[in-house]
């Protein structure tokens, strides 16, 4: 009888543990489905190839903004990607009591920080000096809010490397920059390299800090100090004006955007799939 009360106990929980992922996931498949439905009819080849037709006339693409949103989330990465790790290296290596604890907390804070707060502040910094907008501020806007990510997600995983690795690899009279850099890191490669993705995920689809600094642009690239499109951009723009087109065009412009990112997120765990790694 008891036997038989645990494995109804075990059925239900079973159950309500796979409704509990179902409902997690939901939310996603159904963003999806929306976005197919509202956006597959404006996808096209002229839609990937072509500028955006002047206001009010139908037809045209997002060329220029695809271009914009791969320069801009490369621009990011170029500038917060390594200063992320080695800050995350730092602070999971760091013997000091104080500073580490400082960092770690400043980092949460601006993890917190609202996204148009830090638009303000790339547009303080870098466009009125330099008094024009464009790629690189929309770039150092985008970085800011990936930089405290990956140092977070990077010092969690140079965390849970095991201990006697590093100890190995010192007891056989190897540096320790070298342990760090030979072994620590490779080992943690796949974490650090699934919080990167998360970190693009997350700043691939900001608008707010663009239109402080990159602004857009209805062109192609003319390079890193002058606007530039961007995806989220154009689709806000397009979302707020008075055509049918140009709202179909927006849901097909969200619709590249989150197969964009999901596209990345698969190719680096496809990448990360097989490898060694001691963090788990």
């Amino acid at each position: 009888m008891k036997a038989r009360v645990r494995r109804g106990i075990n059925a239900v929980m079973e159950w309500l543990t796979a409704m509990s992922a179902l409902v997690v996931v939901l939310p996603l498949i159904l963003i999806l489905v929306f976005l197919v439905y509202q956006g597959a009819s404006a996808l096209n080849l002229d839609f990937f190839i072509h500028l955006p037709k002047p206001v009010g006339e139908p037809g045209g693409g997002m060329a220029n903004a695809i271009v914009g949103t791969l320069i801009l989330i490369g621009l990011a990465s170029c500038l917060g990607l390594p200063l992320g790790i080695l800050g995350g290296v730092y602070l999971a290596e760091s013997r000091d009591r104080r500073l580490p604890w400082v960092i770690r907390f400043l980092a949460d804070v601006l993890n917190g920080v609202p996204s148009i707060v830090i638009g303000i502040f790339a547009y303080t910094v870098v466009v009125l000096p330099l008094r024009r907008f464009s790629a690189l501020a929309g770039g150092f806007a985008l970085a800011v809010i990936m930089l405290p990510i990956v140092l977070r997600t990077t010092e969690e995983l140079v965390r849970l490397v095991p201990a006697s690795l590093r100890e190995a690899a010192l007891a056989l009279g190897i540096p320790e920059w070298k342990v760090i850099l030979r072994v620590v890191l490779p080992t943690a490669r796949a974490g650090i390299i699934t919080g990167v993705m998360v970190s693009i995920a997350r700043i691939a689809g900001e608008t707010a800090p663009l239109l402080f600094t990159a602004f857009g642009n209805r062109f192609w690239h003319q390079g890193l100090l002058q606007p530039i499109a961007a995806l989220p951009l154009q689709i806000f723009a397009y979302a707020i004006a008075p055509y049918d087109d140009w709202h179909r065009q927006a849901w097909a412009g969200a619709l590249v955007l989150i197969v964009m990112i999901f596209s990345s997120s698969l190719i680096a765990r496809i990448v990360t799939k097989g490898r060694y790694s001691g963090v788990r």
